[in-house]
């Protein structure tokens, strides 16, 4: 069993080296009060995020099933405990203390830490993962080589390709959040770059009542986007400004009401999966 309380000591590392593990800038320069490392707040917007964001169990399978054989797994801005496989020995990492304590009870232990310092030895863990989480990060490839370095197997990070996720219909009514996810998330061909070779991409389909409440979620559901939680339970509208989004909702109540928005997209009311930007990258 892998022993959490040691996990500051590095192979090879000398007694200075581990002594200094939590006073590295990305640790010391947290920009929120709760902790958060990125460019919102959870503190502020997070506090019913697990009311919303619920994982699905298709797109849970198939994580899974990219971990492999893993018995022990390290969640890497695991927020409140989405898709942490509940049959193998989890450590989860997750700066933001409000999201800590959104975990479920009985959930593995979080550790307060940043994915460009994570305070474990090389090759502590058989696979780890990270979802939805490296558009929240301060440098993508130290975060990255990170996760490499403390994987003994598998290295699994769920995105959103930043191309894709400006063909969802939302763009035609409200394209703002969307541009800023765009600009959040690398591209994915970065991403396979950092993760080097043996490093293959996975399309993730989203059902019809996906349970996780980000964007696409809600592609054949557009009530759902008119609801404040939903909106805040996505980080990229909470950086819109708010004039914007009530003019979104505006528009899309009005073309709700008036049979507009299914003139144009109502077959999605009926279409069992949605091939949208999410993609699961995986280095074997």
């Amino acid at each position: 069993m892998f022993d959490s309380t040691k996990s500051s000591t590095r192979r090879g590392s000398s007694e200075q080296e581990e002594s200094d593990t939590y006073d590295e800038p990305f640790m010391n320069a947290r920009p929120h009060i709760d902790g958060s490392a990125g460019d919102v707040d959870y503190g502020v917007i997070g506090t019913g995020y697990a009311v919303y964001r619920q994982p699905d169990p298709r797109i849970a399978a198939q994580i899974a099933r990219a971990l492999g054989d893993a018995g022990t797994v390290l969640n890497v801005g695991a927020g409140s405990g989405n898709y942490e496989p509940a049959d193998r020995e989890v450590i989860a990492v997750e700066p933001s203390a409000t999201m800590r304590a959104q975990r479920p009870p009985g959930s593995p232990p979080a550790i307060d830490a940043v994915a460009e310092h994570l305070p474990f030895p090389d090759g502590a863990f058989d696979a780890v993962m990270a979802s939805s989480t490296v558009h929240q990060w301060a440098d993508l490839a130290k975060g990255i080589a990170e996760m490499k370095r403390v994987s003994r197997g598998p290295v699994v990070v769920t995105v959103s390709d930043p191309v894709r996720l400006r063909e969802f219909w939302l763009a035609d009514y409200f394209p703002e959040p969307l541009d800023v996810e765009s600009t959040r998330f690398p591209p994915i061909e970065w991403l396979v770059e950092l993760l080097g070779p043996e490093t293959r991409v996975e399309p993730i389909p989203i059902p019809l009542d996906c349970t996780d409440g980000f964007c696409e979620a809600y592609y054949g559901r557009p009530e759902r986007f008119l609801e404040p939680g939903v909106q805040g339970a996505m980080s990229s509208w909470t950086l819109v400004d708010p004039p914007l989004v009530r003019r979104f909702e505006t528009r899309l109540s009005a073309d709700l009401a008036s049979g507009a928005w299914d003139a144009r997209y109502g077959y999605l009311r009926a279409q069992p999966e949605y091939d949208g930007s999410l993609r699961l990258v995986i280095r074997s």
